[in-house]
């Protein structure tokens, strides 16, 4: 898989500008959804390559990362004459970035696009690590591929258009880079103060999330080991997520994972003796900050099914879990029964009340 390029800016125009001159390509498009084509792009300047770039707009939100919009795209890219040698800037979130570049990917079997990542959530995680992709037949992220931006650029500036909410989405996914680093690193992040937050001390603990990310994906890109450190929170996460969808209730992407974090460092307690301070301690950070998600003992089931459904399950029936030995000691490949797992959703219920 080749390299991606992730560029911290100092001035988004420039570094866009240097990013672009490294392609020789025919045609320049710029893939935004309806939101961040009205408070982002703006943003990016109005360079002459800028200026000529061929808008694509999609609808805003996880509901349009669907085969649906990937047609819609791949359509706009061949009615305006896209070739192998044209290149795709997607600006937004994480669905901007992983449907356009699921995209790029696929069309005429792929050419280069930059990510331009505006929300927390896309900078630390969507954005970085050549993962793409669609959700299809109600679940997350079904049909993907493996394909890394040639560069991405990363710039602060773009979290002031967020929300609170979208804010913590994205610190959900720190929190854990925290987790399966070093301890100094996941107290920063504890004692962040979320309420008023200091954008230079945040692009400072972007740049560190985002190498936490970089040197586990450089040695493991298609996520055959020590990648697998990247879905601690995500196995039950995913099932949150997708019970909320079903319910027609959808929550961030963040939130499940904070809420997936809860239950699955009750598992690593269990299981690989997470220590029980460090477990309180996030615990009562997640239960502060994000609340919960309404279900109880008779959703079990449902929630199983879809753990049961998740990409990264080895086996059939066998549902794979990342879990941690302590505050950096990753144990990737553990598995869990359905009692086990029950007892975990029962102490996320009584925990976050």
């Amino acid at each position: 898989m080749s390299k991606q390029e992730v560029i911290i800016c100092r001035s988004l125009q420039e570094d866009l500008e240097r990013a672009l001159g490294a392609h020789a390509y025919d045609k320049l498009f710029i893939l935004t959804d309806e939101h961040t084509r009205r408070l982002c792009l703006p943003l990016v300047g109005s360079s002459e390559p800028i200026r000529q770039a061929v808008p694509i707009c999609i609808g805003a939100g996880d509901i349009h990362k669907n085969l649906d919009t990937l047609a819609h795209v791949w359509t706009a890219l061949s009615n305006q004459g896209a070739t192998r040698h044209s290149l795709l800037i997607n600006l937004g979130g994480g669905m901007v970035t992983d449907l356009g570049g699921f995209a790029a990917a696929t069309f005429k079997r792929g050419f280069a696009y930059i990510n331009i990542p505006t929300t927390l959530l896309s900078m630390v995680d969507a954005a970085v690590g050549g993962k793409t992709g669609i959700n299809f037949n109600g679940l997350k992220n079904e049909i993907g591929a493996f394909a890394p931006a040639s560069s991405v650029l990363i710039d602060c500036q773009f979290l002031k258009t967020l929300d609170r909410q979208n804010l913590l989405s994205g610190y959900a996914e720190m929190l854990k880079h925290g987790l399966i680093s070093e301890e100094g690193h996941w107290a920063e992040l504890m004692t962040f103060d979320m309420d008023h937050p200091d954008y230079g001390k945040l692009q400072q603990l972007v740049g560190e999330s985002v190498q936490i990310k970089e040197r586990i994906v450089a040695q493991d890109p298609f996520e055959q080991g020590i990648r697998k450190a990247l879905n601690l929170g995500h196995t039950i996460g995913h099932a949150f997520e997708s019970f909320a969808l079903e319910r027609e209730a959808p929550v961030l992407h963040g939130y499940a994972v904070a809420w997936g974090m809860v239950c699955e460092l009750y598992l690593a307690h269990q299981k690989t003796g997470f220590p029980t301070d460090k477990m309180r301690q996030t615990v009562q950070f997640i239960k502060e900050n994000y609340g919960k998600l309404a279900f109880n003992c008779r959703d079990y089931d449902r929630l199983y099914e879809f753990m049961k459904h998740d990409k990264k399950n080895a086996a059939a029936g066998m549902i794979n879990f990342t879990l941690l030995g302590g505050i950096g000691d990753i144990r990737i490949n553990q598995t869990a029964t359905k009692e086990e797992i029950n007892e975990a959703l029962d102490f996320y219920c009584e925990t976050m009340g």
